[in-house]
């Protein structure tokens, strides 16, 4: 059914159908009864407790793809329940944080593994907060967001710009500006994804890095309709599958952050660098 996302048509990659690793998910590690606390924000398809590490059944889910030989998206995809203007919905500023202190030190973590000082660093869909390592020392920082008071209490970053990517997904930056892009929790908001990584290739140099983080939150409302159908293991399959048929970056990987398996909100890296 069209609930379940075309399974035949979309996740017939290598690894096995969502069934196959829901079976791997039960099988290998407990669940955990009433795991996460009490939010009043949606959580879109709770993932299970997963293994540490480098041997995470989420991992394994760009290990070995086979996409589709097309775009295999439709307009319907993209859709979301709340049609209104999104200036609308982000017209207040939200200083919170939305996902849990655990995932947000996950984050934080891996930004401090891969950053560089010195490197000039684009964040999409930016906030008051980027969740950059606090001792790093960036070059260019440009947040590019859709609320000018959150975006002027950024601490790290040099400049920023507001934009409204549903309306106009293209970003105001010269080719090959940077060395970075960075999304925290929020690509599921971009109803035009094509269109987003393209833009987020174009602005990057070669060998740049783009890293999006994935978790389960969201304002059901507002994210693309595909996202509420499908789980944590097809969102990294989705989100891969941006990277893929841009064409222009090399073959995207997971990494599972999640901090605290079942206890805390998870939390995926899905990256992938520019050829």
């Amino acid at each position: 059914s069209r609930k379940f996302f075309s399974m035949g048509r979309v996740l017939a990659f290598q690894i096995g159908s969502r069934a196959f690793l829901r079976s791997v998910a039960r099988s290998r590690v407990p669940r955990v009864k009433g795991a996460f606390p009490a939010t009043n924000r949606f959580r879109s398809g709770v993932a299970p407790p997963g293994m540490v590490r480098g041997n995470s059944i989420f991992e394994r889910v760009l290990e070995t793809p086979k996409w589709p030989e097309e775009w295999c998206f439709t307009e319907e995809d993209f859709r979301k329940q709340d049609e209104s203007s999104d200036a609308i919905f982000y017209e207040n500023p939200r200083l919170v944080c939305h996902i849990d202190e655990a995932a947000v030190g996950a984050v934080t973590q891996y930004y401090g593994e891969v950053f560089d000082d010195g490197q000039d660093v684009l964040d999409i869909c930016s906030s008051w907060v980027s969740h950059f390592p606090p001792n790093w020392k960036g070059g260019n920082v440009v947040g590019l967001g859709m609320n000018e008071s959150e975006l002027k209490e950024n601490p790290v970053l040099t400049s920023y710009d507001v934009r409204d990517l549903n309306e106009n997904p293209t970003f105001p930056y010269d080719d090959g500006s940077f060395d970075v892009v960075t999304c925290v929790v929020s690509i599921d908001y971009l109803m035009k994804p094509r269109e987003i990584f393209a833009e987020i290739g174009r602005v990057l140099r070669p060998g740049g890095t783009c890293i999006l983080s994935l978790s389960n939150r969201c304002f059901p409302t507002k994210v693309f309709q595909l996202w509420l159908q499908t789980g944590d293991m097809e969102h990294i399959f989705i989100v891969g599958s941006f990277f893929h048929y841009s064409g222009l970056f090399e073959k995207p990987k997971c990494v599972d952050m999640s901090p605290n398996p079942g206890l805390s909100d998870p939390l995926f890296i899905v990256t992938a660098t520019k050829k």
